[in-house]
């Protein structure tokens, strides 16, 4: 496979030469396009293709029209068509169709913790600090007008966590001209019944320059599995802008997200065997709720740019969760249910300017940031009464949990974070050189609340300070204005959390020897597009040198015990590759038909312990896509396939020589350990446009899963077992444009 890579990468390197022999005009074009350079500013902006093409790394932006034609539920159903992102099924505590699992090159996708996510530049996660995690994604895809994803060349600017790249959900733009839109799309499948999400958004600007918008999603009903019919989700967005001179913005959103969803729960291989879509966690299930407010005012003109941006946000997440454990000598089972509502508030300011100079024939923009961020949070635990039954599940007609809850753990925290950044973009002739420097500083806090009924055994109280210098240079060739050379070279941190911070030995004292996670990445690619065609390859690297890894207990060893360990070294490289190709631009009799695919590799691997040299768990060496579209009148057909190869749930591996862990590759009974089979399927539809005579309605139709591939992934955590993969889906779209 290694050396099919290297064919592509050759295969795209070698027909970019040859069109750029070609190409004396465009090279005249882009040596006065870098005479005229204008300031940058927002890296991120709207994710324009110019903003794509011109990036000195990887990145790739996925738009509305490419949404749409998707049909994606939720988020995840985008992402997977982005070279080097894996999206793990909904599975284990974080399985809900409310959270958001993205991997990047191999980094451990449950709840995306190593990767910067953002809506609209402001931190998705509930605490980026002390929680990155993403139980919660508070936003619906039909909100959204681009995701823009930026696996490389961005850490300077974004953070903390940021090894595993920058995705940057950009929601719908506030129109020029009063408009409006209302859409519904209906899926279901032989499993399940109906789930509907629907969408609506208007809004306009006004001759003065004052322009609102309000925009509407929202997902009802069940997905296909039992205890998934409770899905619930509401996201509205009120966003406002003002713009009081050509070079001035005043601009800001209120956000509201509530939503909830079931958690089916894992099944043994034997339950699995018998009814795959059936659960045996009738109580299991997530909730959450985010109010957020931004403000911020922009100006740019051709030699500076300056803004702040302030935001604040109110999140709430809560779970109720069954726990069931077995008697080594009864055999009798003792179920409970335990609830963790979880507060959170987020308060943050950040003000950024850059500057355009003239440096005899070089020009630079420097840019310096600074975010000051503030985060607070209060965690508990709850816990009902116990009952103990000869069933390992409990039934769906049954209510044992009828006692009052009990607060069992009642934390609090805190973290005040000051970043600051620098950096320098010159462009010299071909060449744009951008060496940047990133600066952490942190003061975290972690305390137990001990009282009648939360028991705290040791010292209640923790604080962390740690401060870190990130360097970075990234580096663009021009070619041409098609074609681009990059490479880039970063550092990225990621502090304790909050639950690592309170983590407590066997003896009961706080453990030791917990940091920050460092890591170190490495990136050389090429990208070409002329409009017609386009390609890009991406070779890349990551030294994970202080990776914080939970390992858990044992098998055999009596008096081992989960826990958090900083011996976790991983490595991490592989080869990322795109094209897309407008056949009608090469036979007019082709017109209207595009196609485009995607193919990656990654190697991920543990550097220590027992797993030394054998892949990370829940990541997938191979992944492809690949699609058809053919545009002809009103209609649209799309046909796009996925794949991607087998992944590993080994176990957890031992960092202790005289008792090591065995990395599991068979299945076991209990379901949650060994090999994870890879898989393909295939989506189609269709697509009739009316035009403006019916509100230009545009009805679609369509299957996911076209052939039924049967798939399932694992889980190791409290929800342990297998996960059914989605089965045959119809679903049926519809909207209209005022």
């Amino acid at each position: 496979m290694l050396r099919f890579s290297r064919t592509i990468a050759l295969a795209l390197l070698a027909g970019a030469a040859s069109v750029h022999a070609e190409d004396t005009t465009a090279d005249q074009k882009q040596a006065k396009d870098l005479a005229a350079v204008r300031v940058t500013g927002d890296w991120l902006g709207d994710a324009a293709a110019r903003d794509v093409q011109n990036h000195p790394g990887a990145r790739t932006t996925i738009r509305r029209e490419q949404m749409v034609e998707a049909a994606p539920a939720q988020v995840r159903d985008i992402l997977r068509r982005i070279p080097g992102v894996q999206i793990q099924e909904s599975n284990g505590t974080g399985g809900s169709d409310v959270s958001l699992n993205v991997g990047v090159r191999g980094l451990t996708a449950r709840l995306s913790p190593r990767s910067t996510i953002l809506l609209d530049g402001v931190p998705v996660a509930v605490a980026p600090y002390g929680q990155p995690q993403v139980s919660m994604m508070p936003m619906a895809v039909a909100n959204l007008e681009a995701v823009d994803v930026v696996r490389g060349g961005g850490s300077v600017r974004f953070g903390p966590q940021n090894v595993g790249g920058i995705v940057n959900f950009v929601t719908r733009e506030i129109p020029e001209n009063f408009g409006g839109s209302a859409g519904v799309m209906l899926q279901g499948g032989e499993h399940g019944g109906i789930q509907t999400q629907s969408n609506a958004f208007v809004g306009g600007t006004t001759a003065q320059g004052l322009g609102i918008a309000l925009l509407y999603s929202g997902t009802k009903g069940p997905g296909y599995r039992e205890h998934q019919n409770n899905t619930n989700i509401d996201d509205v967005l009120l966003k406002s802008r003002y713009r009081f001179s050509d070079t001035d913005t005043l601009s800001g959103s209120l956000h509201y997200y509530r939503g909830q969803a079931g958690m089916p729960g894992g099944l043994s291989q034997a339950d699995y065997d018998a009814a795959p879509f059936q659960s045996r966690r009738p109580f299991d299930d997530f909730r959450g709720l985010r109010k957020d407010a931004v403000l911020k005012y922009s100006h740019i003109d051709d030699r500076r740019s300056f803004e702040v941006q302030t935001y604040y946000t109110d999140s709430f997440r809560g779970s109720h969760i069954e726990t069931i454990t077995q008697n080594a000598k009864t055999g009798i089972y003792t179920h409970q249910l335990n609830a963790y509502p979880r507060n959170y508030h987020t308060f943050a300011i950040e003000p950024r300017y850059s500057q355009l100079f003239d440096l005899g024939g070089w020009t630079h923009e420097i840019g310096v940031g600074y975010r000051y961020l503030n985060e607070a949070m209060h965690e508990r635990t709850l816990r009902n009464n116990k009952y103990d039954s000869p069933l390992y599940y409990t039934p769906f007609d049954s209510n044992p949990y009828n006692g009052p809850y009990v607060r069992s753990g009642n934390n609090v925290g805190g973290t005040e974070a000051h970043a600051l950044y620098l950096d320098d973009t010159i462009n010299a002739g071909h060449w744009t050189i951008t060496p940047g420097l990133r600066y952490e500083r942190i003061n975290t806090w972690w305390r137990a609340l001990p009282d009648a009924t939360v028991i705290v055994k040791g010292p209640t109280f923790r604080r962390e300070k740690y401060s870190k210098p990130l360097p970075s240079l990234n580096v663009i060739y021009h070619l041409s204005e098609r074609w681009k050379l990059y490479a880039n070279a970063e550092t990225s941190f990621g502090s304790l959390q909050y639950f690592q911070i309170g983590q407590k030995n066997a003896d009961s004292q706080f453990a030791s020897g917990l940091a920050p996670e460092t890591a170190r990445t490495y990136e050389a690619g090429t990208r070409y597009d002329d409009g017609a065609w386009g390609a890009e390859a991406t070779v890349f690297r990551i030294n994970f040198d202080h990776e914080l890894q939970l390992v858990g207990k044992i098998p055999g060893v009596a008096d081992s015990h989960d826990g958090w360990t900083n011996l976790g070294a991983t490595t991490h490289k592989g080869l990322e590759t795109a094209a897309h190709l407008d056949a009608g631009a090469f036979a007019p009799n082709l017109r209207g038909l595009t196609l485009w695919g995607t193919f990656t590799y990654t190697k991920a691997s543990y550097d220590y312990g027992s797993f030394a040299g054998r892949d990370l768990p829940f990541y997938s060496r191979r992944t492809a896509n690949l699609g058809v579209r053919y545009e002809r009148g009103p209609w649209t057909v799309n046909l796009d396939a996925f794949s991607q190869s087998r992944q590993h749930a080994p176990g957890s591996p031992s960092f202790d020589p005289a008792r090591p862990s065995p990395y599991i590759t068979v299945g076991t009974p209990a379901g949650d350990y060994g090999d994870i089979p890879g898989w393909t399927s295939w989506n189609l539809r269709g697509e009739y446009r009316f035009g403006p005579a019916l509100s230009y309605l545009k009805l679609g139709v369509g299957v996911k899963n076209l052939f039924d591939r049967r798939y399932f992934t694992r889980s190791t955590d409290n929800n342990n077992g297998l996960y059914v993969g989605q089965p045959r889906t119809f679903f049926v779209q519809a909207s209209v444009d005022f």
